[in-house]
């Protein structure tokens, strides 16, 4: 029997139910990053209660919760959220890109990073015994830095050592064939890599040829019209159908932010593709079995450990 760890323990994979792969929870972002943006903080786990219960009436099982390390993740925060409603939370060990290591980080060695992921995978993150159900990595626009890489043959190691899957962040969805180069390169199962972001650069040959490799092609841009229209992402969405890659996708929402959640006050929140994305979907054409694929056999598969 195929298992996935969670907050809260393992779980049969055949239990995960409809899964949403890439959002967030609570998060204290970097200096660089709050700089930059405010918006991207969220700080409030009574918020993220009722944003979760949302979830989960609109019909959600598990949440896959994005925060790394650098990025102000929090397992005891996440934990009491889990321990609030009745949805599965996998949270991560890892890193999100160059720009917000701290300076441990940028000095460490590829062996000690590998070192601390392991740990944290197999006896628990933040001297708890919660243990992550996966591993993060990521890389900047255009560009993968020499510390980025560093990491990311890291979690390649890692993923050997313990069978744990990878998220790879991308920044507009660039690098990601170029990733997975590197996570090759270490000897990864590439079967177990999802490239996430990807849907913001809407290159369907791109995507094809991630899928090709056999990596999982992770779209999290759905109601975000300020990149483009959602009729583009449905039609990448029926193109890697059409292509054989049913099995290669994963889909999420990446509410982010404070004005993406219903619960600070924002939207769409957490409830959008449920009752909205996936409705649109079966109208422009895809079936039962589509979403049944999309959001509930590939996540199990990619988060179970090999």
């Amino acid at each position: 029997m195929k298992k996935i760890q969670t907050i809260n323990g393992l779980v049969d994979a055949e239990d995960l139910g409809f899964t949403y792969t890439h959002e967030h929870l609570i998060c204290y972002p970097p200096a660089v990053a709050m700089k930059d943006d405010p918006d991207f903080e969220l700080p409030h786990e009574d918020k993220a209660i009722e944003e979760l219960k949302m979830f989960k009436k609109a019909g959600g099982n598990t949440l896959v919760e994005g925060t790394a390390i650098d990025y102000g993740r929090s397992p005891e925060a996440l934990k009491r959220i889990a321990d609030a409603v009745d949805v599965n939370i996998v949270f991560l060990t890892g890193f999100n890109k160059g720009r917000f290591y701290p300076n441990w980080v940028i000095k460490a060695e590829i062996e000690e990073l590998k070192e601390l992921m392991v740990d944290e995978l197999r006896n628990g993150a933040d001297n708890t015994n919660l243990k992550p159900g996966y591993i993060k990595c990521g890389s900047w626009y255009n560009v993968i830095l020499p510390e980025e890489e560093k990491v990311t043959r890291a979690a390649a190691r890692a993923h050997k050592e313990t069978g744990a899957p990878i998220w790879v962040h991308t920044e507009a969805g660039t690098m990601g064939l170029e990733q997975l180069y590197i996570l090759e390169d270490e000897g990864a199962d590439l079967s177990k890599v999802c490239i996430g972001h990807s849907d913001r650069n809407a290159d369907l040959w791109y995507h094809k040829k991630m899928a090709e490799r056999g990596a999982y092609v992770g779209y999290d841009g759905p109601s975000k019209v300020k990149y483009y229209p959602d009729s583009v992402r449905v039609e990448l969405i029926k193109g890697m159908l059409e292509a054989g890659y049913r099995d290669r996708l994963l889909i999420s929402g990446d509410m982010g932010r404070k004005s993406y959640l219903k619960s600070y006050g924002g939207g769409p929140g957490f409830e959008y593709i449920l009752k909205k994305f996936i409705p649109r979907l079966l109208d422009e054409g895809l079936d039962e079995e589509d979403i049944k694929a999309i959001w509930k056999e590939n996540p199990a598969d990619w988060l179970s450990f090999k």
